[in-house]
């Protein structure tokens, strides 16, 4: 840009798990770089953003949740926007972007975008630039990436687009220093130069650049690397990554500040990870594995007795799990980074003052007057896939010469086969990370700031409140993640594999099945909370023939539904 004045726009985001939210902010941090401004707000600040008299370009990052609804934060903005009284030039002077996340293993892929994109240009607004749809079941950063390389290009597009209209209409005249008054005919020139750049735009093609990405060639590469390893793995790359020029991601600003103090003794509840709903602490009254012993697969059935509660459903609601992770990893993540001597110290968490991150802001997730072990346990997700981001930051807190270059590989757009290789495929986590690079130790800030939260996991209910009043049944199978050359270890799901745990005491074989006797209270209990919005109900109508198509643990809600 050869203006130092950095033009604006308007950066929203609808996310459910996080992502939405992370890509958003990587955006916002590279924008500076190619010299634009983004106001970033999430979709449902209403009150900070108004898209009625909104004159600048507009970039909205949206996920999908459930059965291709768009987000939670979104559900607003989505009902105000299919307002049947809007007309069809409600928004005919907004011009925007959009990126939608979602996962191509579910039927209604990346409809939380579709919706609000297709809403939006009903009403009037226009493509300045063209609709991404990210894949989740292939890795989100193989849409993400060049997107947000060409949405740089598309913005200097729209805004020469602007300029030109400006001089031709003798309203504005360009300001910059030194510049003249840009001419009409160059300033198409250029506007088709962008047309073409835009229009044929691959990822090798990409150019841009962020101010602080780094090219670099080490000194000696074969000093990093043994002669002998000729296959890469995690920890190690072999030519030509080894030997390449890297261009890696804009260093993430560091944004909170972590101050322990010492214990009170009053731990946090679980009902406080909860801010709108109500959360129930009930007791499992029965466990049944459905499953053979040699079964491929193990699935269980759980019982929930909700008779003293007011929570209610109907068959084919869904319910979450509130789960935490896995205290084995727990206590080894917390004696990695160095902080067993802390982990009962009430973490304070402020915003560091001197910080460059925009529109940074705590966690809302974590609880105040929560220790370390709780943060770990129940509200950062320490199994999640390391974003490049992440990678990025962790550059700095190794003083391993390989490892450094191996990170920065890693995150780097050179690089990205291997992320997708030793990272994404194989669901690498950060725990994995530390043991793979031993000298890094990365302090709890940069955790809270890159992790995303961990989330309650969500069921179906496969049991009928006519047929067995008090009770809710569901059936899941536990997930297993098998060793790997990146991962030394084999894995159960973070809620299935800690349901599986908590039963295994009252768990009856599979020769007892369905059939087996009603259970009485235990002293295991699960919180659980309600999950509104949700379609998936029988008819009305029940004399009207439906058909139910469910394989695998798909069947269980129908359970629900001929018990009803």
């Amino acid at each position: 840009m050869c203006c130092e004045i950095k033009r604006r726009f308007l950066l929203l985001y609808a996310t459910q798990k996080g992502q939405a939210k992370a890509i958003a902010e990587e955006i916002c941090e590279q924008a500076g770089a190619h010299g634009f401004e983004a106001d970033i707000h999430c979709i449902s600040e209403s009150d900070k953003y108004n898209l009625a008299t909104e004159k600048d370009p507009l970039v909205v990052v949206i996920s999908t949740t459930g059965t291709g609804d768009p987000p939670d934060t979104a559900c607003k903005f989505v009902k105000e926007i299919k307002n049947k009284t809007l007309s069809p030039d409600h928004f005919a002077h907004l011009r925007y972007g959009l990126l939608g996340l979602g996962d191509s293993e579910y039927m209604f892929f990346c409809n939380g975008g579709k919706i609000v994109d297709k809403r939006l240009q009903e009403l009037g607004a226009q493509h300045f630039y063209e609709t991404g749809l990210a894949d989740d079941c292939v890795g989100l950063e193989i849409v993400v990436e060049p997107w947000i390389d060409g949405l740089w290009l598309a913005l200097r597009r729209e805004f020469t687009s602007w300029n030109i209209k400006e001089d031709m209409s003798n309203n504005l005249r360009a300001v910059s220093n030194g510049v003249s008054t840009m001419t009409v005919d160059p300033s198409m020139s250029v506007v088709c130069s962008l047309d073409s750049e835009i229009q044929h735009l691959k990822l090798e093609d990409l150019e841009v650049k962020a101010t602080d990405a780094l090219s670099q060639r080490p000194a000696n590469v074969q000093s990093l690397m043994s002669v002998q390893d000729t296959e890469p793995s995690l920890d190690r790359s072999v030519p030509p990554l080894s030997q390449s020029d890297l261009n890696i991601p804009t260093l993430p600003s560091e944004y909170i500040d972590v101050q322990f103090q010492d214990s009170t003794g009053q731990e946090q509840s679980v009902s406080s990870l909860i801010s709108d709903g109500t959360v129930f602490h009930v007791p499992v009254t029965k466990a049944v594995q459905l499953t053979r012993e040699d079964a491929l697969k193990t699935a269980l059935l759980l019982e929930l007795d909700i008779s003293k509660t007011t929570f209610c459903y109907q068959p084919g609601d869904a319910f979450c799990v509130i789960c935490p992770n896995n205290a084995r990893e727990v206590q080894e993540l917390i004696h990695i980074l160095g902080l067993s001597e802390r982990k009962e110290c009430f973490v304070c968490l402020k915003i560091k003052q001197a910080t460059k991150k925009k529109g940074a802001a705590l966690p809302e997730y974590i609880p105040k007057g929560s220790t370390v072990e709780f943060i770990l346990t129940w509200c950062l997700e320490i199994r999640a896939v390391p974003k490049k981001a992440f990678l990025r930051a962790l550059v700095a807190y190794t003083s391993d010469a390989r490892e450094k270059r191996r990170l920065q590989e890693l995150c780097s757009k050179q690089g990205a086969s291997d992320y997708s290789s030793f990272i994404r495929d194989p669901n690498i986590c950060l725990l994995d990370l530390l043991h793979a690079f031993p000298m890094c130790r990365p302090p709890l800030n940069l955790l809270i700031e890159h992790l995303p939260k961990l989330q309650a996991r969500s069921y179906s209910a496969s049991s009928s409140n006519l047929f067995q009043p008090g009770k809710l049944q569901f059936v899941f199978n536990v997930v297993e993640f098998p060793s790997s050359p990146s991962r030394l270890v084999s894995r159960k799901g973070v809620c299935t594999g800690w349901l599986a745990e908590l039963v295994a005491p009252m768990l009856q074989p599979h020769k007892n099945s369905l059939r087996s006797k009603e259970g009485k209270s235990s002293a295991v209990k699960v919180s659980i909370f309600a999950r509104p919005i949700n379609a998936f109900h029988l008819p009305s109508d029940t004399s009207v023939p439906f058909m139910m198509v469910g394989p695998g643990t798909g069947v269980s809600p129908f359970i629900g539904f001929l018990q009803h």
